[in-house]
């Protein structure tokens, strides 16, 4: 153990009894924070508008305070930007992440000294407690790699704003500084690919330990360090990596490339931060599930998914949430953020503790016939069959086809890009299909009833995906390609992508 890992050990495992401690009371933590929030609200313009001096129980909050999303409370974000105070939060945001809506165009997310804890001690306490845990802080004793968009900063009427990722990049505490790889010109490219040039340079010689990052962006990297060393796995390069920690994507489809491009597996620690809030992270490498942040200056709310967009759908705390349910989750936090729907979706696999997994987004779903169709059913659907036969899956994306181009019952149209084709694409398709069956009922009874016909794969020309994303301008850095959409626009752009088979 080097000097750093001996150094901090002692923090990692206090941080990990107290982890375990608030994960066993997490409606007690979920209690507290509740009463926080709301007694700092009525300091608020919202707080009077809403009549937080009302606000003695839960009931009284549901009554008072609606659903929103943030064309919802716009209009409180834009008298911030014209620099009133005590708006949602008392005082000022300390930084505005800065993020892109579909709907609302440039978003401006508030993050106050009270709410940066929760993003940057979060982080922290995955990191420290898989420590703890399993007894490895090697990676403490080298470099460590988040790669994540340019740290560059604008100003919104004095208030600091950019990326999230780029917000924390200034955060990093001194305890990691020195071992935080790539360099802070660097990070500022904003093209990717020259971006990721420059990262393989910098990191080429480095004993690098722990890497971070959205998993089809990491697998680039990999891939140009290989390129470049002319190495077979990355373990040739970097004999001592031995964490990889991720966010924002499901993890299973890339696994099994970036093994192979690794040289087998190493551990990992999934983490679930937004611009929001850092809603949960993976507190056991042998549990399936995210640990629920309840203790964090978020008070968290629950929407069955399927009455999200209902005038008056039912909401839940913590206390009434049921597993395997696919609930909208809403946050109510310390920056102000108020019956906030964040557009996730998520179920718990387990209430002792308090786990979840994501399951989607409120609007990636496919239901152009009712049969409501999310990401977490076709990602099981796909990969299931993937695993059973051996085939690498680089990545994918489903869409509807209502109106078919050569007549005949409409399908969902699946645009795959495979690492290598299967054998027989028909019986791959027949087996896929039959897999989402079984998760989803609605969707059999559609197929069996003759409305919708057997789902078709579209297999996709090598890195049609990336191509994709570059002429969308969303090449790298926190972006992501949408599991599911329930219209044509993706679909029609990848069209000219698809393989010749």
């Amino acid at each position: 153990m080097g000097f750093k890992s001996l150094l901090i050990r002692p923090v990692a495992l206090k941080i990990a009894r107290d982890i375990d401690h608030w994960a066993n009371h997490a409606l007690q933590a979920q209690e507290q924070v509740f009463k926080k929030l709301v007694s700092s609200g009525r300091q608020t313009a919202f707080g009077r508008d809403h009549d937080f001096d009302g606000i003695q129980s839960y009931d009284d909050f549901k009554a008072r305070v609606p659903i929103r999303d943030y064309e919802g409370l716009k209009h409180y974000i834009e008298r911030i930007k014209s620099g009133e105070p005590d708006v949602l939060w008392p005082g000022f945001p300390k930084y505005f992440a800065k993020t892109s809506g579909t709907t609302s165009g440039v978003k401006y997310i508030p993050l106050t000294n009270e709410s940066m804890p929760n993003h940057i001690n979060s982080a922290r306490n995955a990191l420290f407690n898989y420590f703890a845990k399993t007894g490895n802080g090697a990676w403490l004793d080298g470099k460590v790699m988040f790669l994540s968009g340019s740290p560059e900063m604008d100003e919104t009427s004095g208030i600091p704003t950019g990326r999230l990722s780029g917000i924390v990049n200034h955060e990093v505490p001194a305890w990691l500084r020195g071992n935080q790889m790539p360099s802070y010109a660097t990070n500022c490219i904003e093209d990717w690919e020259s971006k990721l040039d420059r990262i393989v340079e910098e990191t080429l010689r480095q004993d690098m330990r722990l890497i971070s990052g959205i998993p089809p962006w990491v697998q680039m990297y990999y891939e140009r360090l290989l390129e470049k060393t002319g190495k077979a796995t990355i373990k040739e390069i970097f004999p001592h990596y031995s964490v990889f920690v991720y966010g924002g994507v499901n993890f299973e489809p890339y696994r099994a490339k970036l093994e192979e491009l690794v040289g087998g597996s190493i551990d990992s620690i999934e983490t679930y931060p937004a611009s929001e809030g850092f809603i949960a992270f993976q507190d056991r490498q042998d549990d399936k599930g995210l640990l629920l942040n309840a203790h964090s200056g978020i008070f968290f709310e629950f929407i069955p998914a399927d009455e999200i967009f209902d005038e008056n759908p039912t909401r839940l705390r913590l206390h009434d949430v049921e597993l395997g349910v696919n609930y909208a989750i809403i946050i109510n936090n310390n920056a102000g953020l108020w019956g906030y729907n964040i557009g996730d979706t998520v179920q718990f696999v387990s209430k002792n503790p308090y786990r979840l997994v994501v399951s989607g987004r409120v609007k990636h779903f496919i239901s152009a016939f009712g049969e409501h169709v999310i990401g977490k059913e076709v990602e099981e659907a796909l990969l299931s069959v993937a695993k059973d036969q051996k085939v690498g899956i680089v990545e994918f994306t489903v869409a509807p086809q209502v109106s078919p181009p050569k007549g005949g019952l409409p399908y969902h149209e699946w645009f795959i890009e495979f690492d290598r084709l299967p054998e027989n694409l028909d019986a791959f398709s027949r087996q896929v299909d039959e897999s989402l069956m079984q998760q989803n009922i609605y969707y059999r009874d559609l197929i069996e009833g003759h409305i919708l016909r057997p789902l078709v794969i579209r297999p996709m020309q090598r890195e049609a995906f990336r191509q994709y994303m570059k002429n969308q301008g969303k090449l790298g850095g926190q972006n992501k390609v949408p599991r599911l959409s329930n219209d044509r626009k993706i679909a029609d752009e990848l069209s000219d992508f698809v393989q010749k088979v």
